[in-house]
């Protein structure tokens, strides 16, 4: 009962209004994520189901929520950039990340036994989140190369980590010492003399992380006939003929395992930056 005496009770609610005109970018991330791994047998360095768990999640909360434009998953982690003139819950920002990450979470515990079919999943996972505004693309083309180079830095971290232990039969604590105050160069070096493994030819999914792209889908050739039908019927009065509107452009959701890093990709796709 709004009307009620308690009502004064909601003026200790504090507004948590986003900055208007600034690109949104929320980040989920696994809660207690190396134990959840451990506990259902994660294949190591990478396992592939779990990846592909993660985009499965991702793809469902960016067809619920139309203004995400772009998201980016690397192991248990994925960020979404929404678009700048979002206005979505009038721009709460508990009420975005709140409703953000129990649709990632519950999207992936519906589609666990997909992935996992003969893996039955033990207990609930648990991802947090946060929401971080830029006001500029310079700053979201940045962010996103920051986890992209990420991906890169972890990824050939474990990478070398799990030879040494799987083949090279060290102790994870002999390995964690071998790589100690190791550059790119020397662990692509240890990667290739001592397990010959060319650590360019490892699939892009593992060093590039995945990218989830909201595309533009060109109109069908149906629509496009339908069109022409209408412009050739024309017995009709120019005068009495209302002007078309515009279409809505039709997005489809794309996952792809590309660079990121640099102006290329955002080149090849403007639309994700305009508002």
């Amino acid at each position: 009962m709004a009307g009620s005496k308690f009502a004064y009770v909601k003026s200790f609610e504090i507004p948590d209004l986003l900055l208007p005109k600034t690109f949104i970018v929320a980040r989920l991330d696994g809660h207690g994520f190396h134990r959840f791994s451990d506990e259902h047998g994660f294949v190591k360095p990478n396992d592939e189901r779990a990846l592909r768990l993660m985009d499965h999640a991702a793809t469902v909360v960016m067809q619920e929520f139309s203004d995400i434009m772009l998201g980016f998953g690397e192991s248990d982690e994925f960020s979404f950039l929404f678009r700048k003139s979002c206005t979505l819950y009038n721009r709460r920002s508990t009420k975005i990340i709140s409703t953000l990450t129990s649709l990632f979470t519950s999207a992936y515990v519906m589609n666990w036994s997909r992935y996992f079919e003969d893996m039955p999943l033990k207990y609930p996972p648990s991802f947090d989140g946060r929401i971080v505004l830029y006001p500029s693309s310079t700053e979201v083309m940045d962010y996103f190369s920051w986890r992209q180079t990420d991906t890169h830095i972890n990824n050939l971290y474990n990478t070398t980590f799990w030879a040494l232990v799987q083949q090279g039969e060290k102790t994870p604590t002999q390995a964690h010492e071998t790589l100690r105050g190791t550059v790119s160069s020397q662990k692509n070096e240890i990667l290739f003399n001592n397990f010959e493994i060319n650590y360019n030819e490892i699939d892009s999914r593992f060093r590039k992380g995945s990218v989830l792209v909201r595309e533009v889908v060109p109109p069908s050739l149906s629509a496009e006939g339908k069109s022409s039908e209408a412009d050739i019927a024309g017995s009709v009065s120019a005068k009495t003929l209302k002007p078309s509107k515009k279409p809505k452009p039709v997005y489809k959701i794309t996952v792809c395992h590309c660079d990121i890093i640099g102006k290329s990709f955002w080149e090849e796709h403007p639309y994700l930056l305009e508002s």
